[in-house]
């Protein structure tokens, strides 16, 4: 029988073609920050290098992600993705030569970090709304999850990749994969085929009044920015663990960037493992389901905060992947049900905007937060803090009620 005849129905050319796309450009993603915090250790820094390094690569997504939703939202989507592709390909292949010369110096991290940051701005919101586009709403969630389980198992190999890698010949080479995934992936978008989102040209009108009508989309729904101002918080203490932290216990308690490749591996087998029930629930309150999920993005801060060891932080990592995927894929269907294809990438930016506003601010404090409250009081804070928020979300009204149409 023709392979293409076994596919389901919803696994169009477009969708088929991003989501293979997205796993090669998502194994060196997973393994380049394992790369770059080791690559910070070794020219001598520690938490607050780390966090700055973090943060230089955060902050320019901070800036032009409204400015790439506007675009996505205007031109055809699949164009902004291979530019954004090609321009992160140069900028990790010019930081992997950098760093197998061994001649690094900390702001050239951090200038080609913000490089990336930048690169990903434009990226992100063209991304969400080509799967939001290709998929039939009826088999939203089957298809957002197989689309999560494959992102999520580029991140298992290129987490636990990434980790051998850089433990045996050093971070440089895991760089330039990442580049050459980059490249590979612009190349292979290059013959998606997609026109701009109806009505995307705002009737002559200029970027300012799209990102304006953006806005006013956003705003008039209480959960969705209830829920992004949740993570605006939760992704800076999530991000300050998991790439300044983590890296930092690993080296002190543990077996160093292997066994931090191995955690992160863990995390993405959570994700995975939990695309396959979610491919089948389809639970009536799909913020509330969802929003469960972030309860579990505490625990990989409790087991480094205890100094559990490598068992137990992969089986906390684990469940925050669980959580990942079961939070991700209800988010997802609500987004795409909710909001109007039109206006999907715009206010797919400002939800990824508010969601890592702070995040730069979490990974730039780390280190003195460190040094005040020692690392361990650092990771209960960040524990603490996550569960707090996802427990005050379960206040809004929207997030406990917001389901399915009844005929869905």
């Amino acid at each position: 029988m023709n392979s293409r005849h076994q596919l389901p129905a919803w696994a169009d050319r477009t969708y088929r073609i991003q989501t293979t796309a997205t796993v090669v450009s998502g194994l060196g993603n997973a393994a380049a920050p394992i790369a770059t915090a080791f690559a910070v250790l070794a020219i001598g820094g520690g938490t607050t290098e780390i966090g700055y390094v973090t943060a230089a690569r955060l902050v320019p997504t901070v800036l032009f992600l409204l400015i790439g939703g506007a675009l996505a939202d205007r031109l055809p989507r699949h164009h902004v993705m291979v530019a954004a592709n090609l321009f992160n390909a140069l900028s990790q292949a010019v930081l992997a030569v950098l760093v197998l010369g061994g001649g690094v110096r900390l702001w050239e991290l951090l200038l080609l970090s913000a490089a990336g940051g930048a690169g990903q701005a434009f990226y992100q919101p063209a991304s969400l709304g080509v799967i939001v586009q290709s998929v039939p709403p009826e088999h939203a969630g089957k298809a957002f999850s197989v689309y999560r389980m494959a992102l999520n198992g580029a991140q298992i190999g290129g987490a636990a990749l990434g980790g051998a890698l850089t433990a045996a010949f050093g971070p440089g080479w895991v760089l330039a994969i990442d580049a050459a995934g980059f490249a590979v992936a612009a190349g292979m978008r290059v013959f998606l085929r997609i026109e701009a989102a109806p009505a995307a040209d705002g009737g002559g009108h200029g970027m300012l009044h799209e990102l304006r009508e953006g806005w006013r989309e956003f705003a008039s729904r209480r959960w969705l920015w209830a829920i992004v101002l949740q993570f605006a918080v939760v992704m800076a203490c999530v991000e300050a663990t998991e790439t300044v932290y983590g890296p930092v216990a690993a080296q002190r308690h543990l077996g160093g960037a292997r066994d931090w490749g191995l955690a992160m591996a863990a995390f993405g087998i959570g994700m995975v493992v939990t695309g396959l029930p979610m491919a089948a629930w389809r639970p009536r309150r799909i913020l509330l389901a969802g929003n469960y999920g972030v309860f579990l993005f505490a625990c990989p801060a409790l087991a480094l905060a205890t100094t559990a060891p490598l068992p137990v932080l992969a089986t906390a990592m684990f469940a925050a992947g669980a959580g990942v995927t079961l939070f991700g894929v209800n988010w997802m269907i609500a987004l795409q049900q909710e909001i109007p294809t039109e206006l999907f990438s715009r206010v797919s930016a400002y939800d990824s905007l508010g969601s890592i506003v702070l995040a730069p601010v979490g990974t730039a404090l780390a280190g003195p937060a460190a040094d005040a409250l020692t690392l361990t009081g650092a990771l209960w804070t960040c524990a603490l803090l996550t569960l707090l928020l996802a427990a005050l979300a379960l206040t809004v009204p929207e997030v406990r009620t917001l389901g399915r149409p009844a005929t869905a």
